[in-house]
């Protein structure tokens, strides 16, 4: 029998997806995820043969760690054994990476150089690679890039404000993110509306820990919210999203905060955490709104939700017509309560969000979460990691 199974692994800045899937039927062997890592929360949840498990990862365990866990796992079960690869989720791959692209030691570092515009991602993501390597050395291991749908901006989406030798010489533009998410979710919109995808508009909005908004113009990407790095855009769970440059000069120059110390605000220590005080996790926030009435919580709920439904919102100038909004991501799969408040900062554009709907769809449950005379609304559950198994198989064909 030939190998026909690809190991997607997807490291996140807080989690660690796994899943064993044979591309050419879609077919999911085994699926898991490690959450909450590096807190005293942390746990496994794995799916196999119909039989969920979860487990406690006691101690501060990184990815790594969770790796090493998931590796022991598959050769327990003898699952890889109709492995033909792995393919993993990088976050950013510049202008050099724009197509799935087999893993040499020359990319390792072009990963590694590139984390300085993705600094909790990237590196996390090399460290999946060079577990998978030191598991299974004789398997082709294949990187599939967030920034990779993203290369059909044109130049008024991705370039910035600043001097443009800034761009040509150094780089600096808007990449963008979960390109990969928003690509299968935005095809997941066309087939249930029976049109072609390149005759489709839409707009993304992939909620989790990292947060990021699209704009899809007839099955192209032409505007999203996180640009150079991954700090861009909407408030997420400890990024602060765009804020007024002239904060980092007041944090530095008046406050006498260090560019270190600014960076590791921004990025670790601000958004859902920051604001709220209690947590970077969207559960515990609304958990706390709900049941609690917590004023904190409930004022960082509602800048979280304005923020997304004003990005929302601008991207309709992006478009020549729009078919329908689109929800994905943990929270945006799970959060009725972010999805109602979302929903109604969007009367002017016609949405009306469905009380029954919108509480249906949760938990892996898809649909139309908009009332019949409003503006399409849809959750639709992304899967990363089916696209990256099939172009990771697709890579390993053509090179054989």
């Amino acid at each position: 029998m030939s190998k026909n199974a690809v190991l997607v692994i997807n490291c996140g800045s807080s989690s660690l997806k796994f899943s064993l899937i044979k591309p050419e039927t879609s077919e999911l062997i085994v699926s898991g995820i490690a959450e909450r890592l590096l807190t005293k929360d942390a746990f496994i949840k794995t799916k196999y043969n119909g039989v969920k498990d979860q487990q406690s990862l006691s101690g501060n365990f990184d990815h790594e760690a969770a790796l090493e866990k998931i590796v022991e796992f598959l050769l327990e079960n003898k699952l890889d054994k109709d492995l033909v690869g792995v393919g993993h989720r990088i976050v950013h791959g510049g202008e050099a990476y724009s197509q799935p692209t087999l893993v040499t030691e020359e990319v390792k570092e072009g990963i590694e150089n590139l984390a300085k515009l993705a600094p909790l991602h990237n590196l996390v993501n090399l460290t999946g690679i060079l577990a998978s390597e030191k598991a299974f050395a004789d398997l082709p291991q294949v990187t599939v890039y967030d920034t990779a749908f993203h290369q059909t901006m044109p130049e008024k989406a991705y370039l910035t404000g600043l001097p443009y030798h800034f761009y040509k010489d150094h780089g600096v533009r808007n990449y963008g993110m979960h390109g990969t998410s928003h690509y299968f979710v935005t095809k997941q919109a066309a087939e249930m509306l029976g049109k072609p995808y390149e005759e489709s508009s839409f707009i993304s909005a992939h909620l989790g820990n990292g947060c990021s908004i699209t704009a899809v113009e007839n099955g192209r990407s032409v505007d999203t919210s996180m640009g150079l790095t991954p700090l861009a855009g909407v408030v997420m769970g400890t990024r602060s999203g765009d804020i007024d440059p002239g904060i980092i000069f007041h944090l530095v120059d008046k406050l006498g905060y260090s560019v270190d110390d600014v960076n590791r605000i921004l990025n670790k220590e601000s958004g859902l955490l920051g604001i709220s005080g209690m947590s970077n996790d969207c559960r515990t926030i609304e958990d706390a709104v709900v049941n609690d009435n917590d004023e904190r919580a409930n004022l960082t709920m509602d800048i979280f939700c304005y923020r997304i439904a004003k990005t929302i919102a601008s991207y309709t100038a992006a478009l020549t017509h729009l078919d329908g909004i689109i929800f994905t991501g943990g929270i945006g799969e799970n959060s009725n309560l972010v999805r109602e408040r979302v929903g109604k900062s969007l009367k002017l554009l016609g949405v009306e969000i469905d009380p029954e709907r919108n509480l249906a769809a949760r938990f892996g449950n898809s649909g139309k979460i908009s009332t019949d005379s409003s503006h399409n609304c849809w959750v639709i559950p992304t899967n990363e990691e089916q696209v990256i198994a099939e172009q990771t198989f697709a890579l390993i064909q053509q090179e054989k």
